[in-house]
C-alpha cells in the first residue's frame, strides 16, 4: 500500500468514525432537547404532604397544570397566590394543579447547595389548597430537563404536554384562563 492510499484510508477512518458519532447523537438527542409542546409527559413519582406516594399517570384523563418549584426561590413564590385563584376559579371544573417542591430535606442542602425547605409549612402559611407533592431528588428537573425553577407544564387530557411555560408567571391572567379553558373542552 502506497502512502498516499494510506493517507486516504486514515482520512476515510475520520471521516467514518465522526458520522458514527453524529449518527449517536442524532439517536440520543431526545434525551438533551427540552420536552416539549406535543411530548408525552414524564412520569413524576413523589410524596404528597402527608407522606403518601403520588404518581402523575394516576391523573391521567384529566388536564393538569403541573408546576416545578422551591421555596428558596423568590418567584415561584410570586407565582403561588395566582396558582391558587386559578384553583379556586378552574379546579371544580376539572384542572388539576400539582405543585412539586423540588426543595432539600429540612435542614440538608441539595446538589446546587440550596437549602432544604419546610414544605408543609409554606402551603399552610400561604393558604394553597391545590396538590403539593415533595421530591427532594428533584429528579423531575432532570426528567422534564427544566433550565431551573419555577417551570410548568400545561398537560392534557391525553397525557401530552400542551404547553411549558419557563419563569414564573401570573396563572389567572385571562388569556391563561382561556388556554386553559379550551384544554379542559377537549
Amino acid at each position: 500500500m502506497t502512502s498516499k492510499s494510506r493517507q486516504w484510508w486514515g482520512v476515510g477512518g475520520v471521516v467514518l468514525f465522526l458520522a458514527g458519532l453524529a449518527g449517536a447523537g442524532w439517536m440520543a438527542r431526545d434525551r438533551f432537547l427540552p420536552v416539549g409542546v406535543g411530548v408525552a409527559a414524564p412520569e413524576v413519582a413523589a410524596v404528597d404532604l402527608r407522606g403518601d406516594s403520588v404518581r402523575l399517570s394516576a391523573l391521567r384523563g384529566q388536564v393538569v397544570l403541573l408546576n416545578i418549584w422551591a421555596t428558596w426561590c423568590p418567584p415561584c413564590r410570586e407565582e403561588m397566590p395566582s396558582m391558587e385563584r386559578l384553583h379556586r376559579q378552574l379546579g371544580a371544573r376539572g384542572l388539576r394543579i400539582v405543585a412539586v417542591s423540588v426543595d432539600a430535606e429540612r435542614g440538608k442542602r441539595d446538589l446546587n447547595g440550596a437549602p432544604g425547605g419546610d414544605v408543609g409549612s409554606y402551603v399552610r402559611e400561604a393558604g394553597l389548597t391545590f396538590d403539593v407533592w415533595h421530591q427532594p431528588g428533584g429528579e423531575v428537573q432532570r426528567d422534564y430537563r427544566t433550565s431551573g425553577v419555577p417551570e410548568s407544564f400545561l398537560i392534557g387530557r391525553d397525557g401530552r404536554i400542551a404547553k411549558r411555560v419557563i419563569g414564573a408567571t401570573e396563572w389567572d391572567d385571562s388569556t391563561r384562563v382561556a388556554e386553559i379553558r379550551r384544554l379542559l373542552e377537549e
